[in-house]
C-alpha cells in the first residue's frame, strides 16, 4: 500500500504542472489591466506603464511563467498586486474559515444523506421514501444563494437566533453550513439509497437474513458497509467541491474565506492571488481523491493495492 501511495503522490506532479500552464494562460487572458486598475481611471498612459513596470507585468509571458514556477517550487506564492501582502499570508488567513465551513457542511450532509438514504432504501416505495426523495430533488434544485437568503431572513432577521454575516463565533457556522451542504445532502441521500438497494439484492444479504440476524444488523452492518465504497467516493468528490465551490455562499454571508478572497482577486485582476488559489483548489481536490482511494482498503479489506 505504501508503494501505491508514493506512486500516486508522484503522479500528482505532472498533473499540477499542466494545471499551472492552463491557470497561468487563463489568468492572463482575462480582460482588464491590473496596472490600469491600480493606477486609477484618471492616470495617464505613462503612469500606467510605470505601474506595470513596477509590478513586472511588462516582461514576456514566458519569463513571467518561469518565475511563477520557480517561486511555486520554493513555496513562494508571490505578492498581491493589490495590497502588496504575501499571498501565502492572505491564503493562510482565509483558509481556516473555509475549511471549517466545508467540514461542518459535509458532516451534517453526510449524516442526513446516509440516514435518509438507508431509510428510503429499506422502505422503498413507501410514502417516507417518496418524501425523502422529494426533499432530495428539492435540495439539488434549490439555488444555494436563495436558500441562504431565506434562512437568513427567518432565523437571523425574524427570530434573531444567529448572526447574519461574518465568522465571529461558532454559531455563525450554522446557516452557511446548512446552505452549502443542502445540495450535498440531497446527492448523498439519493446515492446512498441507490447503493443500498443494489447491495440488498446480493446473495450474502439473503444469507445473513437466513441465519436469523436482526434486520437492523443486516442493513446497518452488512448492507451499508458494502455500499460505502461508492458513497465514500461521492463524499470525497463533494468535499473537494465544497472547499473550492463555496464562493456564492461566502459572498451571501460575507464569510471571510477563500471564496470571497478569490472573487475579490478576480475583480481586481490580482494575478498572484488567483493563480495561488486555483492551484491550491486543484491540489486539494487531487489529495482528497487520493485519500478516498486509500480509504477503500480500510472499508473493504478484500481490496488490495498493487
Amino acid at each position: 500500500m505504501l508503494h501505491y501511495f508514493l506512486r500516486r503522490l508522484a503522479a500528482l506532479v505532472p498533473v499540477l504542472f499542466l494545471i499551472s500552464i492552463f491557470v497561468f494562460l487563463f489568468i492572463h487572458a482575462l480582460p482588464g489591466d491590473p496596472a490600469r486598475l491600480l493606477a486609477g481611471e484618471a492616470a495617464t498612459q505613462e503612469e500606467v506603464e510605470s505601474v506595470r513596470k513596477a509590478l513586472k507585468l511588462d516582461r514576456p509571458l514566458l519569463t513571467q511563467y518561469v518565475d511563477f514556477l520557480k517561486n511555486l517550487a520554493t513555496g513562494d506564492l508571490g505578492t498581491s498586486l493589490r495590497t502588496g501582502e504575501p499571498v501565502s499570508a492572505m491564503i493562510a488567513r482565509a483558509f481556516m474559515p473555509t475549511f471549517w465551513l466545508s467540514v461542518c457542511a459535509l458532516a451534517w450532509s453526510l449524516l442526513f444523506g446516509l440516514v435518509a438514504g438507508v431509510i428510503s432504501a429499506v422502505r422503498r416505495g413507501s410514502p417516507g421514501d417518496h418524501a425523502g426523495m422529494f426533499l432530495s430533488v428539492s435540495g439539488i434544485s434549490m439555488p444555494n444563494f436563495w436558500l441562504g437568503l431565506l434562512l437568513m431572513q427567518f432565523f437571523s432577521v425574524n427570530l434573531g437566533w444567529v448572526g447574519t454575516s461574518g465568522f465571529d463565533e461558532p454559531s455563525d457556522l450554522i446557516l452557511p453550513s446548512i446552505t452549502l451542504g443542502a445540495g450535498v445532502a440531497a446527492v448523498m441521500a439519493r446515492f446512498t439509497r441507490s447503493a443500498v438497494i443494489d447491495v440488498a439484492r446480493e446473495d450474502f444479504i439473503r444469507t445473513a437474513r437466513a441465519k436469523g440476524l436482526r434486520e437492523k444488523v443486516v442493513i446497518w452492518k452488512h448492507a451499508l458497509r458494502n455500499a460505502l465504497i461508492p458513497v465514500v467516493t461521492m463524499a470525497g468528490l463533494q468535499f473537494g467541491f465544497l472547499l473550492g465551490g463555496s464562493i456564492v455562499v461566502e459572498k451571501v454571508f460575507r464569510w471571510p474565506g477563500l471564496g470571497s478572497l478569490l472573487l475579490d482577486a478576480i475583480n481586481f485582476r490580482d494575478y498572484a492571488v488567483v493563480q495561488a488559489e486555483i492551484m491550491l483548489f486543484s491540489l486539494q481536490f487531487l489529495l482528497i481523491n487520493l485519500a478516498v482511494d486509500m480509504l477503500y482498503g480500510f472499508i473493504n479489506p478484500a481490496i488490495r493495492y498493487k
